[in-house]
């Protein structure tokens, strides 16, 4: 395919998530993705008709990681081998639902919503800038070089995303989120002390020091982060509510 093509696939292949069913999931949105290469293979409407019923199947991955697949099923279909890229969307779609989902919206999303809870307490107008300067970068560069990555390597464009190691790389942005809801943590005991009239400062860092010590022991239990800043959110919102 020429380059300008690629480039029209990727562009269709950001809004996969656009048309989800319960039917058959994002099987509108990868039909759609996969047009222009229809249009372009298919010598007759039977063919056509074909093709698209076949892109129509069940299909359901995690959004992000969409776009290496349909850049392996491009190629493979260039080559003529229709069943096999099949087999490929079968075989990639749940494993890369578990590592995206953990990743981007189990550790990544955290991050960015914590640290731009820090700066929006800290009275930053422009913490939601902050989160999306987080959030944004990463995935769109994991979609780009993962779809071209898979359309040069075709099957062997799953070495691309295990050697990103995104579980590995999931496990350390945890541990950044826990530092950061701790910092989190002070920031709203200090700017809510002199609401709730300490006495002293001294009972502000031992109330911020006995939370960061329970969100710290939570996340050892098993209670993901995201859970544990919307308590926290929770917690402020109704000191605010109570205290303003």
């Amino acid at each position: 395919m020429k380059r300008s093509d690629l480039l029209l696939v990727f562009i269709r292949s950001l809004s996969i998530q656009a048309s989800f069913n319960f039917w058959r999931m994002q099987n509108l949105g990868f039909a759609f993705t996969m047009l222009p290469l229809i249009r372009r293979e298919a010598g007759d409407r039977k063919r056509f008709s074909q093709s698209l019923v076949r892109h129509l199947q069940m299909f359901n991955t995690q959004p992000y990681l969409s776009a290496p697949i349909i850049g392996s099923v491009l190629t493979i279909e260039e080559q003529g081998g229709a069943i096999e890229a099949d087999h490929l969307k079968v075989a990639l779609m749940g494993p890369y639902a578990g590592i995206g989902d953990a990743f981007f919206w189990g550790a990544l999303r955290s991050f960015a919503s914590v640290g731009a809870s820090i700066l929006a307490l800290s009275g930053v107008l422009l913490a939601p800038l902050l989160y999306l300067l987080l959030y944004n970068p990463p995935h769109l560069w994991v979609r780009l070089r993962g779809f071209w990555e898979g359309y040069k390597m075709g099957k062997s464009g799953i070495d691309f995303i295990r050697g990103l190691d995104l579980p590995g790389v999931a496990g350390r942005i945890r541990l950044a989120t826990l530092v950061l809801i701790g910092i989190l943590t002070a920031v709203a005991a200090e700017a809510f002390h002199q609401k709730l009239f300490f006495p002293s400062e001294i009972w502000v860092k031992a109330v911020a020091v006995a939370l960061i010590v329970l969100c710290f022991l939570s996340i050892r239990g098993g209670i993901s982060s995201i859970k544990i800043l919307y308590g926290i959110t929770f917690l402020c919102m109704v000191l605010s509510v109570c205290y303003g």
